[in-house]
């Protein structure tokens, strides 16, 4: 059976697409993108398998 790390990182709005792809780099697939708790930012939940 798979196992699966995750990780939740919060998106800088200018910096998305660079921190995305940084994480990408190093094997973290983006799960889901939604409003962080202050409800201005967004908040990133990444996953990646286990090594």
């Amino acid at each position: 059976m798979t196992k699966w790390e995750y990780a939740t990182i919060p998106l800088i709005i200018h910096a998305t697409k660079q921190i995305l792809d940084q994480w990408g780099e190093d094997g973290w697939e983006l799960v889901q993108v939604i409003t962080g708790p202050d409800g201005n930012g967004l908040v990133a939940y990444l996953k990646r398998e286990k090594q």
